[in-house]
Formats: structure tokens, sequence, C-alpha cells
């Protein structure tokens, strides 16, 4: 009785011990993308059946809270500025001399026409904090041996997903595929990773692409051309004053 007993103390321990693990991958993957602060050059492109476009732009991030992204080409959007404090956006629009602030209302809506919505750019809830994590197993993506992970909001976290699945490569814990799915388990969009480079100090994708489940022949490709982590940036640079004057 007493080894049964053991055994399944051991166990528990184990899985316990492991979940704790799979958080600190799920971690160590999303921080890959912004070090204690960043500098970088972006170039995303908007392809629809018809058509396509291409927006290049400038961005500053501090931790998860701080972000600012300035527009430089093409010339018909140039200058216009977001911010990101907290939970909270807005827009300079240099056309019109305007400071728009973005309501909540407008949060699941799309920016500047692409798959990525306004909450994408907030980002106001954690992969970390607000989830639970559990291994499905383990499967080969792109040549690339990883970890599955389901991720289910805990009952307080204020998220848009139901759930998400997540694959990690094992060895340098790079953020491969995602999927995302509704309250009602219906799959929203699909991203997949790819190009992996060295950036600065970090071996990281620089490819993504975001794919609609629901809308075919629609896709949205983000590629990191340059960035610089934790550099010195102070959270006063990230200001509406400072929307006006960036370049």
């Amino acid at each position: 009785m007493k080894i049964k007993l053991t055994i399944i103390i051991l166990a528990v321990f184990t899985l316990n011990a492991f979940s704790q693990d799979i958080k600190e991958i799920v971690r160590k993957a999303d921080e890959k993308f912004r070090g204690i602060s960043s500098i970088g050059e972006m170039t995303m492109t908007i392809e629809r059946p018809s058509w396509s476009r291409t927006v290049s732009m400038k961005n500053w991030t501090l931790g998860n809270d701080f972000s600012l992204i300035y527009i430089t080409a093409p010339a018909k959007e140039k200058g216009q500025v977001f911010l990101k404090r907290y939970n909270e956006m807005w827009n300079w629009v240099p056309s019109i001399e305007r400071m728009i602030k973005i309501p909540p209302s407008m949060m699941m809506q799309s920016w500047m026409g692409s798959d990525f919505t306004n909450d994408d750019l907030v980002k106001e809830s954690s992969l970390v904090k607000d989830y639970t994590h559990k291994l499905l197993g383990e499967e080969t993506l792109e040549g690339y041996d990883c970890y599955k992970v389901e991720l289910i909001p805990t009952e307080e976290a204020a998220v848009v997903w139901g759930k998400i699945y997540m694959w990690i490569s094992k060895e340098e814990l790079l953020w491969l595929k995602a999927e995302f799915y509704d309250e009602d388990g219906f799959l929203v969009n699909t991203e997949i990773l790819s190009d992996i480079k060295q950036m600065d100090d970090r071996i990281m994708p620089t490819h993504l692409e975001m794919i609609p489940a629901d809308k075919e022949g629609h896709k949205t490709i983000l590629n990191f051309d340059n960035i610089k982590f934790n550099v010195n940036l102070e959270e006063s640079f990230f200001s509406q004053q400072n929307m006006r004057r960036i370049r």
C-alpha cells in the first residue's frame, strides 16, 4: 500500500513539475519576439484573391505594455502612428491632423485592412498568465521536433480566444505555429512562422503568416526585417506628444 501511495505521489509531483515546465516553454517562445525592449523594421503584405498591398513600418516596444508603430510606406499612409499604452490604443493621422482614440468596440476590427485586429496590436492578454497549459503530444513540423501545447483561458481571464494550440520546437523553443479557436470551438485563425534567422542576440522566426479559416485566398504576411533587442527606451517615449514628432 505504501509503495502504491509513493508511486501516486511521485506521479502527481512529476505531472505538476512538467506542467510548470510547459508554462516556461510557452513564456520563452513568446518572449523571443520582444525582450525587455526593442526597435525594429517590419513589412506587412496583405493578400486577397484579386489584389495585394504592402505596408512598411518602424516599431518600438517596451515590455508587454508599451508599443509605438510608425508607418513609412506607402505614401498614402506614411506618417500614421499607432500607440499602445497598457490596454489602450491611439492613432495619429497627420493628413487630417487628428488623434483618434480606438474604443473597445473597435478592438476586434481589422488593423489597416489586414488579417490582424487592433486587439492583436494591444495584446492585453498574456499567453502565460491568462491561460492554463497542457502538453498534448509531440509532432514534427517543417523538420523541427515540436511540443504541441493546448492553452485554455482561466475563468477570470478576459480574453478573445476559447482555446489556442501552439507548436514550439524542442531545441530552440521557437514558436512555429498556432491555431486560434473561438468560444464555440471553431477555428478562426492559423498563424504559421518560418524563415528562422539570427536577429540581434537571438534566433527567431522572421516570417509570419496569419490565415483566416473562413476566407479563402486571404492572408497577411509579416516579415521582421531588422530588430535590436534590449535597447534604451523610457516609458515617456510612448506618449501622444511623441506620436506627432516621431520619424
